[in-house]
């Protein structure tokens, strides 16, 4: 580092020394795979693929074939929060926490397209940390957004204060290359846009034509009195002024953009009509659980899905994953979950025609994803965001493992 500069970093016991993943391959395991079309593809040649196994060497395995292939990478890692879950040890040391999280993000952000982000799902254990890793691993001036998500709408009255959400961190690949896309309104956003004066242009919704200004000169300037159609004038309020000397108050009028009340009696609003707005709404950072869903809401989803089995203990809804999706990728792009959990990434991109990795070393790789992927794919399962966007079935994917290099692995044209 040239002298005078100066570096802020977080350092913990061990950052640094850990070893180089493993020198591993994909092995395919042929009777777990799914074919396409009711096997008219191989599914050596599909883009989906499930692996069981930890993710370190398998993400170092996967790099040849896919760096600067990825869209979008979620992330739900263990929170460390100290409780032994059933389908995880989350409790890890906090320094092996870091030094995994710090070597899984340095992993996967070759194989992020430039146009690609990272979204990583934590509670508040760990996610002021994990911010810091990530300023690092990404660059600070990648860094995106701090989503919170609203997991439970229900107060614990014990709790001194009761928490009530996770954290998201958004980091894009390349911030200048990064383009999210707009969510589509909902139908309450929607009614927000009227025609009470049968404008042939259609349905608008109207906003303020003042606007509030510290500039006086600027006030004086547009501060002036606007003819009301019912009679007498309208002057902004105090400390704004309007939107608008009066060449442009005038045109506006004469184009029946600004409205003036039922009775044209009010201080004028200007028109803002449907038809031209962008195609969706702007994402913000407070994710309530009315479009989202919560905690309950998976476990509900889960339980439908395997009514014998015990529920995973924070799953997160379709609905979460299906809103970052829509944000972060489009359909064909390639998304992956070097944390696979239940499976929500793979059939949230399943059901919206993304492609999908899917990385989960437990058990219940195959004792719960590879059985609900199938579902999915067999048109059996109607929970979860199925309905809302039509889903009938289709597809397939690979189902491979993590084994050592050496392990031999017949020729399948893939090299691997």
């Amino acid at each position: 580092m040239p002298a005078g500069q100066s570096r802020i970093e977080l350092i913990w016991e061990g950052k640094g020394e850990e070893p180089e993943p493993p020198a591993s391959t994909l092995v395919e395991v042929p009777e777990l795979s799914r074919a396409a079309d009711g096997g008219g593809d191989d599914p050596r040649n599909l883009p989906n693929l499930l692996i069981h196994g930890d993710n370190a060497p398998a993400l170092a395995a996967l790099r040849a074939e896919l760096e600067g292939a990825v869209r979008c990478v979620y992330l739900d890692p263990p929170f460390n929060t100290g409780v032994a879950f059933e389908h995880y040890r989350d409790g890890l040391a906090h320094d092996r926490w870091l030094s995994e999280m710090w070597a899984r993000a340095r992993l996967l952000r070759p194989l992020l397209r430039e146009d690609g982000s990272l979204w990583v799902h934590l509670d508040d254990n760990e996610v002021h940390y994990m911010k810091v890793i990530l300023d690092e691993v990404f660059g600070r001036d990648n860094f995106v957004a701090s989503v919170v998500w609203q997991r439970v709408f229900a107060k614990k009255n014990k709790a001194l204060i009761s928490g009530s959400h996770d954290t998201i961190l958004v980091y894009a690949r390349s911030f200048g290359a990064w383009r999210r896309n707009l969510l589509p309104r909902d139908e309450s956003q929607l009614r927000a846009f009227k025609n009470p004066d049968d404008d042939p242009r259609g349905r608008w919704q109207s906003v303020s034509y003042s606007v509030r200004s510290e500039d006086a000169e600027r006030r004086a300037i547009y501060r002036y009195p606007i003819a009301l159609p019912a009679g007498g004038e309208a002057l902004p309020p105090a400390g704004r002024h309007w939107n608008g000397l009066p060449d442009r108050t005038a045109a506006l009028v004469a184009d029946d953009r600004l409205w003036f009340g039922p009775k044209g009696d009010r201080a004028p609003r200007l028109k803002v009509f449907l038809s031209e707005v962008q195609g969706g709404i702007v994402p913000d950072s407070w994710w309530p659980h009315s479009p989202c869903g919560t905690n309950q809401e998976a476990k509900r989803e889960m339980l439908r899905l395997f009514p014998d089995a015990e529920p995973f203990t924070t799953p997160k809804p379709e609905r979460l994953l299906e809103r970052i999706l829509r944000i972060a990728s489009d359909p064909g792009d390639l998304v992956l979950d070097a944390f696979a959990g239940s499976g929500t990434t793979g059939a949230v991109a399943h059901k919206l025609g993304r492609r999908w990795v899917m990385i989960e070393r437990g058990e219940h790789c195959v004792s719960h994803v590879r059985p609900r992927m199938l579902r999915v794919i067999d048109g059996d399962d109607d929970g979860g965001i199925s309905e809302s966007v039509g889903w009938a079935g289709g597809g397939g994917f690979r189902f491979l493992r993590v084994a050592p290099a050496s392990t031999p692995v017949a020729d399948d044209g893939q090299g691997r």
